[in-house]
């Protein structure tokens, strides 16, 4: 080989060449990878493979399974050691003590007592038991063996033949050999498959129960997605709800707190179950927890109701099935029933569907109704309801103010003879007029029912949808009273307050829908007029308490809780008018929804039932009256008069407009608003005639010096 080096660079030291020179770089290959350990790529293999979720999911099926016949079989042992001992008096004693009920633990002990008496009667006669048994089995085989001879003789008579004397008692020898073949044949097979199926058994049981760890539970039980409430999730619930005193007496019950509930039933769309609360935890520091509770449920707070009912330290769980309240109720009975009928005094309305998913009807006889809520959850929609299924009975009458004017109530047009539509003031006024012309009827019916007892009249429904703008109106009448308000000036105020107060008795019922109640929209002498008070979905606990009153959401009733947009239409009723459940004070119904269309057939239905009415689109207004004139006209050629006989000659003139709102003070204040007023006269105060007439002077110079400016 030759030592020569050839340069592939040229020296520096080269002459330049006079052509370009290109200029290569040798570059040397990377070094090659080194290479991976065999342990290496199997460890990460095997992770993979250990961690892939087709292995986890393989991982739970085992361990699921497996712990389901393992605790499987514990809950039969437990079980089969409560039904052949004590042990189960015991628990019930100890946490009947833990939970204060000292009568109670009394009356387990006393049951424990006689089972251990029955138990010891039953190992005595153990005792003398095999002497029976042997006794028994030797007279019984006697009579057998007796009884099969007494028959082959019978067979030998007939048949002439001596030997059929024993033909029973060998075929019944020959049928006992069979059962007995048949038993060794069975044995063997039963023997290896017998401990399969006692396996497959206690399977059963420990997977109806998921006697098993969380993380072995299949997704749909660990998410909590369709999870079936039992005793101990009721319990492990109660326990977690972050009460001290309920933790610590469920621990200290030998049962872990089962003791307290009562039995689940199926209950609509959920269950429901009484929780008899230890000494020491209060009703209201359950309610006050119901989000945590319905969390501990794997079930989302508006799926989780908790009442009180009338047993003392009790509180009522109605649990609702996961998503079971998102879905949509079925269509009204008005809607699919063309033939129904209503009845106002013994009918019931079908109104919507309770949770249970029993249908919740309602009487609305010579009962005032309130509905109240936020905005845009379906208020008008549940007013619309009950009302057209009371049109159904052609005998009620309507006078109908629709403060919103949107057309919600136009399908009323022939059948309430008044209709006021539109949300001005202008509206509020004539509504506010309506419901004192209403009071107005109400006092002619009781003047007539004072003459003539046995009198009926039609039922009247009053009904003002938003009533909180007729409760706000600030314009005021040529009285200087104001329409709204809440104080006794308040025109629509007291006119409410008249008929809540009288009108039932005569059948004029006052119907009103309002929005967002506080004690300037909803004055609380009007709220508490009503005997069937109804709440929609409200902003806070305080808003639940003026819609439904205190006692009833102490109780449980809870509109605030609703969910707003998603609850449309779910109502939190208080009347004695519907069917509530035993020791309520309210019950949540789920209102049908009656759209416009089918709304609008149903009023064409109670149209045909009725001979025809004229609907008015405004109360019917008296020609206007000059007050200071009409007090000259009573006076006459008298030349004065006592203010009180002028105040009684102008409610004969017309009792309409000078009604008990005329006093003496409104009559001095008219007089003296033109420079006169009333003098006394012997110490009586009296009106002269000579200061009326220059009143009346005065008022024309000064209109005739306006004109003329």
């Amino acid at each position: 080989m030759s030592d020569n080096v050839v340069s592939l660079h040229k020296h520096p030291e080269s002459p330049a060449p006079e052509a370009s020179v290109t200029t290569l770089t040798v570059v040397p290959d990377p070094a090659p990878a080194k290479p991976v350990p065999l342990w290496v790529s199997s460890g990460r293999a095997i992770k993979t493979a250990a961690t892939h979720e087709n292995t986890k999911a393989a991982a739970r099926a085992v361990a699921r399974h497996g712990l389901y016949t393992v605790n499987g079989g514990r809950i039969v042992a437990r079980r089969t050691w409560d039904g052949r001992t004590g042990s189960r008096y015991e628990r019930y004693m100890r946490a009947a003590e833990a939970a204060g009920n000292m009568e109670l633990a009394a009356e387990w002990e006393e049951r424990l007592q006689r089972f251990r008496q029955a138990r010891h009667h039953r190992r005595m006669d153990l005792l003398h038991s095999p002497v029976d048994v042997a006794k028994g089995v030797g007279v019984g085989a006697g009579m057998g063996v007796g009884g099969l001879v007494a028959l082959g003789i019978v067979m030998a008579l007939n048949t002439k033949h001596v030997g059929d004397v024993i033909t029973p008692l060998a075929a019944t020898i020959e049928f006992i050999g069979l059962l007995i073949r048949i038993v060794q044949v069975v044995w063997g097979p039963a023997l290896t498959i017998g401990p399969f199926l006692a396996l497959l058994a206690l399977w059963t049981v420990g997977s109806k129960q998921h006697a098993a760890p969380a993380w072995a539970l299949p997704a749909n039980v660990r998410s909590g997605e369709g999870e079936p409430i039992t005793p101990s999730i009721v319990v492990k619930a109660l326990r977690d709800l972050g009460v001290p005193a309920l933790r610590n007496a469920i621990k200290e019950m030998g049962d872990a707190g089962a003791s307290m509930l009562g039995p689940i039933r199926i209950a609509g769309c959920g269950v429901e179950v009484d929780v008899t609360l230890p000494s020491g935890v209060a009703t209201n520091e359950v309610q006050g927890k119901r989000r945590k509770l319905a969390e501990n449920l794997t079930r989302h707070e508006h799926e989780v109701f908790i009442t009180i009912p009338e047993a003392a330290r009790t509180v009522r769980l109605w649990i609702a099935d996961s998503g079971a309240l998102d879905e949509p109720i079925g269509p009204s009975p008005l809607v699919t029933d063309e033939t129904m009928t209503a009845n106002y005094k013994t009918g019931r309305a079908p109104w919507g569907q309770d949770l249970r998913g029993d249908a919740a009807a309602i009487s609305l006889y010579q009962r005032h109704l309130l509905v109240t809520g936020l905005s845009n959850q379906g208020k008008t929609a549940a007013l619309r309801a009950l009302a057209l299924w009371l049109a159904l009975d052609r005998n009620v009458q309507f006078w109908i103010a629709d403060l919103k004017g949107i057309g919600d109530w136009a399908v009323f047009e022939g059948i309430a003879k008044m209709l006021i539509e539109g949300p001005s003031d202008d509206h509020c006024i004539q509504a506010t007029k309506m419901v004192e012309d209403a009071v107005e009827e109400m006092n002619r019916r009781i003047e007539a029912q004072r003459r003539d007892p046995s009198i009926v009249f039609p039922p009247l429904i009053v009904l003002v949808d938003e009533a909180q703008k007729a409760f706000m109106c600030p314009a005021k009448g040529e009285d200087n009273r104001p329409y709204g308000g809440s104080k006794a000036t308040s025109r629509y105020f007291m006119a409410v307050r008249e008929i809540h107060n009288q009108g039932r008795a005569v059948d004029v019922l006052m119907w009103q829908g309002t929005q967002d109640p506080t004690d300037q929209n909803l004055p609380k002498l009007v709220r508490e007029g009503a005997h069937t008070r109804a709440s929609l979905v409200v902003g806070t606990e305080s808003q639940a308490e003026m819609a439904l009153g205190a006692k009833a959401v102490n109780a449980g009733a809870a509109p605030h809780l609703l969910r707003q947009g998603l609850d449309k239409g779910t109502l939190v009723v208080a009347s004695d008018g519907i069917d509530i459940p035993a020791g309520q004070s309210s019950i949540t119904v789920r209102t049908h929804f009656i759209d416009d269309e089918p709304a609008a057939e149903i009023a064409a239905r109670a149209k045909a039932l009725r001979d025809g009415v004229t609907t008015l689109r405004a109360v019917e207004q008296g020609e206007e009256r000059d007050a200071l004139a009409d007090v000259a006209d009573v006076l006459g050629d008298a030349p004065r008069l006592r203010t009180n006989e002028v105040l009684k000659r102008l409610h004969a003139l017309d009792a309409k407009v000078y009604g008990d709102q005329w006093t003496n003070d409104r009559l001095k204040s008219l007089l003296e608003e033109h420079g006169e007023e009333p003098k006394k006269s012997h110490g009586v105060m009296v009106v002269h005639r000579d200061h009326v007439l220059r009143a009346l002077a005065n008022r024309d110079a000064e209109g005739s010096a306006s004109a003329a400016e």
